[in-house]
């Protein structure tokens, strides 16, 4: 099957402007295969710096040897096996302007991204690829069960994805959080994740997951803020402003794959998930990873709720201003609860939205509107 991936008109259009474009994202999500149809028929140098001998290439002297293929564009993966690149990029690039040079691949670390961008700030642009969207492919269902990563919604058998989900949260735990620098015992990581799926939409609470690993809070803290730069968690923090009402303060946790979370809570099968005691929680979270993946980056993303239990799953803001609260119900029940009236009045919502699996669209109210996620993505999140 072969699907388009959104950000490749982005990506095109960053060819056009920047000598280097980065594409960042989880490990096998299809970063390396993007950059390689991207470049068409185009010749590219492809370097793979998860290998020692790619790696042994650039070593002594990566100007003189990049110089070789100046006539090219020179595809970097995995690039945080030798962050010292970006400073020797950064000379390469000044030396030659023209946009399109380079193409940067990495699961990066929150120090290797933020170094790279402070040493190639003006030469490089960045591009995030998530797992498969609803806009990218049309089988809600399949995504929802299996998760978007490609060879989990592309295999040819529920038995099939299932195993290479569980053969991928143990290679990641057990290999490549540590190749990107998250150093901690397997069997501690193991027991966090579980966890995580357990407590899928909850509160932070890191005191609390301290004690039932047997870990300190700032570990807690340093898992968390880690996993996230790494794109496998999704810190939802609460919309706050001076309202004169006591609002939540503690950031929301989800896993951002369904699927991965699935597997995790051992769910193979839809009908598994569906009369699963955590299959509220799992629509909530696949619901806003969802709108937040397809939403661009001028959307920031929140979640409201006052200590008095007014409550929205999310709030969606652009220029300062809230366009969209938005509530998630795994059924059809088109009732617009109290708690979330009073978050749109809070908030000053332009519009409210209430997502469940029902077919129609339809008013309830002049400004509250029922829908369903496929309907929602394509007529409204940008309205």
């Amino acid at each position: 099957m072969d699907i388009k991936r959104e950000i490749a008109i982005e990506f095109q259009e960053y060819v056009q402007i920047f000598p280097a474009i980065g594409i960042t994202g989880p490990r096998q999500v299809g970063k390396t295969t993007l950059a390689k149809q991207m470049q068409g028929q185009k010749e590219f140098l492809y370097l793979d710096l998860e290998r020692r001998a790619d790696r042994d290439k650039l070593k002594s002297d990566p100007a003189f040897f990049l110089s070789q293929f100046s006539d090219r564009s020179v595809i970097l993966d995995e690039i945080q096996f030798m962050p010292e690149l970006f400073a020797e990029l950064r000379g390469i690039i000044d030396a030659d302007r023209r946009p399109g040079r380079f193409v940067i691949l990495g699961s990066a670390s929150p120090d290797i991204l933020k170094g790279s961008s402070e040493t190639l700030a003006g030469r490089i642009g960045y591009l995030q690829l998530t797992p498969f969207t609803l806009q990218e492919v049309d089988n809600q269902q399949e995504l929802w069960l299996r998760g978007g990563f490609p060879l989990s919604y592309l295999a040819n058998s529920i038995k099939t994805s299932a195993a290479w989900r569980r053969n991928f949260i143990s290679t990641y735990i057990q290999r490549d959080l540590g190749l990107l620098g998250l150093q901690t015992e397997v069997q501690v990581m193991e027991r966090f994740w579980r966890i995580l799926a357990s407590a899928q939409g909850n509160l932070q609470n890191a005191e609390n997951l301290g004690r039932s690993l047997g870990v300190s809070r700032p570990t807690i803290t340093r898992f968390i803020d880690f996993l996230e730069a790494a794109f496998m968690i999704r810190v939802l923090r609460p919309w706050f402003r001076n309202t004169g009402k006591r609002l939540v303060k503690s950031p929301k946790i989800y896993l951002r794959d369904s699927g991965i979370l699935h597997s995790l809570l051992n769910l193979e099968t839809y009908d598994a998930l569906i009369n699963h005691v955590q299959v509220g929680s799992s629509w909530e979270g696949f619901v806003i990873e969802q709108i937040i993946n397809c939403a661009g980056r001028d959307i920031q993303a929140w979640f409201y709720r006052t200590q008095q239990g007014a409550e929205c799953d999310l709030i969606l803001e652009k220029n300062g201003k809230v366009s969209a609260a938005i509530e998630i119900k795994l059924g059809t029940d088109p009732n617009a609860s109290k708690g979330f009236r009073i978050s749109m009045e809070d908030t000053g919502a332009a519009h409210g939205y209430i997502i469940g699996h029902g077919e129609e669209t339809y008013k309830i109210d002049e400004n509250i509107t029922v829908t369903n996620l496929p309907h929602f993505l394509k007529n409204f999140l940008h309205s």
